[in-house]
């Protein structure tokens, strides 16, 4: 590969040998497995032997306590993602695997930003705030954290007018996702 910074043209082999290789083709993998020590590493452990790179990972309890969701969404264009839900099925701890469809799933995700906001610009970046429903969650002379949920485009758009108030740090749980519908998990 190039210098950084050079115009140097890359063949698509190049790149997928690098591994920055983004199709677009995102995949949300729900999986609902049970909630016992080291099912986690198992789990990320099979995609990374595959050469999947997991975008986010949320994993939180259930209605039932002894079970876990595992929310996963990565770039599956690239592998196919068949054969790693073949390989999840035969995990001991694993229950159930879904590829939900983005266009049939609810997705959300929750970030909290603290910005520079002394008292010029606070009136903008709270105005900002009501446009995106977000939330003042603290205040200081120097700075607000502000808790935004939605979607990924969202948190990402806010994220960008935020930056130049000065960002000074932010936390993204990863989207956490729900099938439409009649009840089916």
């Amino acid at each position: 590969m190039g210098e950084p910074g050079t115009k140097e043209l890359l063949s698509l082999d190049e790149l997928e040998a690098a591994g920055n290789l983004r199709t677009g083709r995102k995949h949300i993998v729900s999986i609902l497995a049970e909630n016992k020590p080291g099912v986690l590493t198992r789990i990320a452990g099979l995609f990374a032997r595959r050469g999947f790179n997991i975008d986010t990972l949320a994993v939180g309890p259930t209605d039932d306590p002894d079970l876990s969701r595992f929310t996963l969404t990565l770039d599956g264009a690239v592998h196919p993602i068949d054969q790693v839900t073949k390989q999840l099925h035969k995990l001991v701890n694993v229950l159930k695997i879904r590829d939900l469809e983005p266009e049939e799933t609810l997705a959300r995700e929750l970030a909290m930003f603290k910005v520079a906001a002394d008292g010029s610009s606070r009136g903008e970046l709270m105005q900002l705030c009501e446009i995106f429903r977000g939330k003042v969650v603290d205040v200081s002379r120097r700075s607000l954290v502000v808790e935004v949920t939605g979607t990924q485009e969202k948190v990402d758009a806010f994220e960008r007018l935020v930056r130049p108030f000065g960002l000074i740090e932010m936390a993204r749980t990863g989207e956490i996702a729900i099938a439409r519908g009649r009840g089916e998990t």
